[in-house]
């Protein structure tokens, strides 16, 4: 999507439609959802789809006129700003849009004829946050129509549906991690892994925190809204570089201990991750080996090439990997074998309901005795009392994590917290 001249994000969608309905007094939106193109990801990978997704989004700039400004909004939805031109204009344009993109599309030895949702609406009285907020509307009653509707004019209120609320919120947090971004409003705090069988730290966690003035953003509210609007990257370097200025003060200070910093797939897939590590490593004293990367099962059993080429770069330059929340996922025991990971953290859902849920007792002891047979590290999250404790100890694993020993910490009090627990 980088290569496609003139295209907007989701945040300068936002700032172009605010922008143009202050100075347009006709304005409309067509807000352009792809139908069932999860399948297309699903059914020939994820680079497949991205090379799809650019010819799509080729063919809808080609139908705007000069003036008009064209944005992608979500993982496969588009807005169009049409300045100037009539709602009458605006339909007519969206049937166009229907019958460019059914055009087919080549992929290997298929073809894909792309569908799509648009919802239309043109600006009246009223706030270009609304107007947008109407355009979605719509196209949310054309997807819902399963297949009755193709293009759904908005009409002249928002309701209060609850996927209209969804995505009121979502916008509302997308702008609150803009202003956390410009404002220092991030950090990091950092919780302990216990080693038990000599009772050192096995490493730390970098996890993310949310501040805007006086409200603190949940990390399940923001990490997803990051995600899906791209944000993530940034955030996701920044966490990199953060956490690794962490370690280099702890080996500083007396506390050799490895820091582990959670990846997501939008970081791996993008072109900068490579370099953004090598320059990480080229500046910074610190042995590649205090940092470790988390990322889910799904990721290592993406075999698209730029998530496999960042995997390889980073064990070659000496980091360690991590599966995170093993078990959540699509897991595949025989894949096991072939990921580059030296750690297996198994989720935390596995270890809530013990000692009493015997199922889940029996899944731990496999997976870890699988996973040690394999030389991996095998570390129980959600630890939080001492009778989950107790049973873990005797299945064996290696490591342990978890409110019992402490919450998350900031990095002012995590040294003495160090401190305190090598002492004891």
């Amino acid at each position: 999507m980088d290569e496609l001249t003139g295209f907007l994000d989701r945040q300068e969608c936002i700032l172009e439609t605010e922008r143009l309905a202050h100075g347009e007094s006709n304005l409309c939106v067509l807000w352009v959802s792809l139908n069932r193109f999860r399948e297309v990801n699903i059914s020939f990978g994820h680079n497949a789809g991205d090379e799809v997704l650019y010819r799509l989004a080729q063919r809808l700039q080609a139908q705007i006129s000069p003036g008009s400004r064209i944005g992608r909004i979500g993982a496969d939805e588009f807005l169009i700003l049409l300045p100037g031109l009539p709602l009458s204009t605006a339909e007519a344009l969206a049937g166009h849009i229907h019958a460019t993109l059914r055009v087919p599309l080549q992929i290997g030895q298929a073809n894909w004829r792309q569908s799509c949702s648009i919802g239309v609406a043109s600006l009246g009285t009223e706030s270009a946050t609304s107007l947008l907020q109407r355009a979605d509307q719509a196209m949310q009653e054309a997807k819902q129509s399963g297949g009755a509707l193709t293009t759904v004019v908005a009409s002249g209120s928002v309701h209060g549906n609850p996927v209209t609320i969804l995505k009121r919120n979502e916008l509302s947090i997308e702008e609150k991690l803009h202003q956390a971004m410009e404002t220092g409003g991030f950090s990091l705090n950092y919780q302990p892994v216990i080693n038990v069988t000599d009772n050192s730290i096995e490493a730390c966690e970098a996890l993310m925190r949310c501040r805007i003035g006086d409200e603190m953003l949940p990390p399940d509210r923001f990490i997803p809204v990051a995600e899906k609007t791209g944000l993530i990257i940034e955030l996701g370097d920044w966490t990199l570089l953060t956490a690794a200025h962490m370690a280099e003060q702890l080996l500083a200070n007396g506390h050799p201990t490895k820091v582990a910093v959670n990846v997501s797939r939008a970081q791996l897939t993008a072109p900068k991750f490579q370099q953004t590590l090598q320059a990480l490593l080229t500046i910074s004293p610190l042995p590649p080996s205090l940092l470790e990367l988390e990322l889910t099962e799904s990721l290592f059993m993406d075999t698209s090439i730029a998530v496999r080429r960042n995997l390889d770069a980073a064990v070659e330059a000496g980091l360690s990997l991590a599966i995170d929340d093993f078990g959540t996922g699509y897991s595949c025991l025989a894949y096991l074998k072939d990921i580059p990971a030296n750690k297996l953290k198994l989720d935390r859902t596995f270890v809530k309901n013990l000692p009493e849920d015997k199922k889940s007792l029996a899944i731990v002891r496999a997976i870890t005795r699988l996973a040690q047979d394999l030389g991996m590290t095998v570390v129980a999250e959600g630890v939080e009392t001492p009778e989950q404790l107790d049973t873990l100890l005797g299945t064996g694993v290696n490591a342990l994590q978890g409110y019992l020993f402490t919450r998350p910490l900031p990095e002012q009090q995590l040294e003495s917290w160090l401190t305190d627990f090598k002492g004891n």
